[in-house]
């Protein structure tokens, strides 16, 4: 069944805010990473409506060796979390650094990963273009990017550069990866929602009450997840400068109003522009595709591997036995890093 909108889309992740995920079997002789956090400064971010700061958290992991090959330059992946987490909790959804050295102790080639914080006001960016969130998309794509190339030993250059996000981040990943395949080689999304077009399934009478009553962001923050996560995909898709406090629309009222908040929505709904940038996506190294047998996402995920098949976009799509969270760490370990080490430039 393809999921309609982003409540049912993002349903598995509220599950993965509450849960510990499942660690990967430790590697015998793993070496141990370097985990810095930093801050990076987002002239992109800055400005925005909600007041979210343009200095994000970004936890960077040097992989063993970095310290003492002081020539040596390195691939980055840069990792995007989910909805309603931030860097911090989706280091510990993947189990960094153990997934990580795990990798690398099973052959993965040495490289940088960096885990970007775009946890916002109603817990989630959308990796999105907007006044009212500020320009995440821009703040991953350039600032972010320009800012690790300034900071460590890197290869500065998009042959080098990898992409991987879950469910949320898959979103980001995709969304990212079509726009600006002039800064990445190769791209992974894991279990990416919010593929399809939104219909306002849920936005019913009880719902338009609920928002009604919110007079302050403070009152915005008691909602529970899911009308969160509407107010998250409204202020990234829909703002509107001229309606605080939230600066954003939401499809009620009139059925011109509904119609255009709708619209707004789906024209940021990869299956809808995907068509659009079939040459960047054939940019790409590889690509790699993945969801579990049991996610709500699988339905949307199998349309999009689907359309790619059909345009003949090289990638590699797995369906694997699991649930929206509950393999991420293995997969991270066992799948994701090793796909960078395959197809990055080392050199």
């Amino acid at each position: 069944m393809k999921v309609a909108w982003l409540m049912a889309a993002l349903l598995p992740v509220a599950a993965s805010a509450q849960v510990q995920t499942g660690a990967p079997a430790a590697v015998a002789g793993a070496k141990p990473v370097t985990v810095e956090r930093i801050k990076i400064h987002s002239r992109a971010i800055e400005g925005n409506l909600e007041g979210d700061s343009a200095d994000r958290d970004v936890i960077v992991l040097l992989p063993p060796g970095y310290a003492a090959n002081k020539r040596q330059r390195y691939p980055v992946v840069y990792a995007l979390h989910g909805y309603s987490i931030g860097a911090e909790q989706w280091a510990k959804e993947i189990h960094v650094p153990g997934s990580i050295e795990g990798a690398f102790a099973r052959g993965a080639r040495p490289m940088i990963v960096v885990m970007p914080d775009s946890k916002t006001v109603h817990n989630g960016s959308m990796y999105s273009r907007s006044p009212t969130t500020g320009d995440f998309e821009t703040f991953v794509s350039r600032d972010l990017v320009a800012a690790i190339d300034a900071r460590y030993r890197t290869l500065a250059k998009r042959e080098s550069r990898g992409l991987v996000g879950h469910s949320m981040g898959g979103y980001g990943a995709s969304r990212i990866g079509m726009n600006h395949a002039d800064v990445f080689g190769a791209l992974y999304m894991m279990s990416p929602c919010c593929m399809s077009a939104r219909t306002a399934q849920g936005l019913d009478a009880k719902a338009e009450a609920a928002f009604a009553g919110v007079r302050t962001v403070e009152d915005a923050q008691k909602l529970g997840w899911l009308q969160r996560a509407t107010l998250a995909a409204a202020a990234a898709w829909s703002p509107n400068p001229a309606k605080a406090p939230l600066y954003l629309d939401l499809p009620f009222g009139d059925e011109a109003h509904r119609a255009d908040v709708l619209a707004r929505w789906a024209a940021n709904a990869p299956l809808a522009f995907v068509d659009q940038h079939v040459a960047d996506l054939k940019r790409y190294a590889a690509i790699g595709l993945d969801v579990g047998d049991k996610d709500g996402l699988a339905a949307d995920t199998a349309t999009l591997h689907a359309k790619l098949a059909s345009y003949g976009i090289a990638h590699d799509y797995e369906v694997y036995d699991g649930d929206h969270v509950n393999r991420v760490a293995m997969r991270m370990q066992e799948k994701v890093i090793p796909f960078f080490s395959r197809h990055l430039a080392f050199r």
